[in-house]
């Protein structure tokens, strides 16, 4: 397979790897560098069939009716403020009343919090049971559906966000010709994906939660995202390097994975609700613990995630 980047074909293995995270699967992988730019690749990627045993039913986070969950839930409105403030400030200076598309929306919370704002929001996922979830939990409008299949006309959405969805499609590449297509003039794309060009990366390498092997095909650098915004007709408004809900608990995560409520759940770890609760405020903890680190890789332009405001070029 080539480099999505430079189209280089050869590369040479950096990591062998296998899901640390959700433990879906005991194989093992290999992350390969491609020799003439660098990008960072899973090699073999797996088919789609492979891929989606390695998702699995409940990847999103919705609460049931327990107390622990609705700490959770008050926890994640809390930390997606951060994603909420970019994404007005991004809506701003886009046409106003258009839609606002979220591509793989999962349970739609970051959705419901614009549309509380006023905004007309839809999201869409791959998988049903996180359309359906952001509808019946959260009130919003989903569609299952990829971007390729999206029923929505051409230039009809003042913004397109992709959280965390750019690292896990076959080809990135169309992915953001597509979301470009759908952009209204002046409209915003919103990206955000893990940074290997981090601190955390550099200090934990393979053990680094960002790669989430099998789930995330390539590992971008903010030059690599540049590239391929660029041959989508795409401009780069601005740049972040630090969010609140994923640069800290990123590091934690990656400190003791079994700790991660996400990978509990999916692991269908049993617990009594006292045991959760003390899991829980254990990895708030580590999570809290690894914030000063957090922001100072994020002040030398080196944090764990890069999210990035662009438009279409003038």
């Amino acid at each position: 397979m080539s480099c999505v980047v430079c189209g280089e074909a050869e590369a040479a293995v950096r990591y062998a790897a296998t899901d640390r995270l959700y433990r879906t699967t005991g194989r093992e992988f290999r992350i390969v560098q491609c020799r003439r730019c660098g990008l960072l690749r899973l090699s073999p990627q797996p088919t789609s069939a492979e891929l989606a045993a390695y998702y699995p039913e409940d990847y999103w986070f919705t609460p049931d009716a327990g107390r622990v969950s609705r700490l959770e839930e008050r926890y994640r409105r809390f930390v997606l403020q951060d994603h909420v403030r970019f994404a007005r400030r991004a809506l701003a200076a886009a046409p106003a009343g258009g839609l606002v598309v979220d591509v793989g929306c999962g349970g739609g919370l970051f959705l419901r919090m614009l549309a509380e704002r006023g905004h007309r929001v839809v999201g869409l996922d791959a998988g049903e049971g996180a359309a359906r979830a952001a509808w019946r939990v959260n009130g919003v409008p989903a569609v299952r559906a990829r971007l390729s299949d999206a029923p929505f006309p051409p230039h009809s959405c003042s913004a397109v966000t992709m959280f965390h969805v750019l690292e896990h499609v076959g080809d990135p590449a169309a992915y953001l010709e597509q979301a470009r297509a759908l952009l209204g003039p002046g409209g915003r794309l919103i990206v955000q994906v893990p940074n290997v060009a981090s601190w955390q990366f550099a200090l934990l390498g393979s053990r680094w939660s960002g790669l989430d092997v099998p789930r995330h095909l390539w590992d971008f650098r903010p030059s690599d995202l540049e590239t391929l915004l660029g041959r989508a007709g795409l401009e780069i408004v601005r740049a972040k390097h630090f969010s609140l809900r994923d640069n800290p608990a990123g590091l934690a995560t990656s400190v003791a994975p079994g700790l991660d409520p996400m990978a509990r759940r999916i692991r269908r770890t049993v617990e009594t609700p006292a045991a959760r609760l003390s899991k829980d405020l254990l990895y708030l903890a580590l999570v809290a613990a690894s914030l000063p680190f957090a922001l100072c890789e994020a002040a030398c332009r080196a944090g764990s995630t890069i999210m990035i405001e662009a438009r279409a070029r003038r």
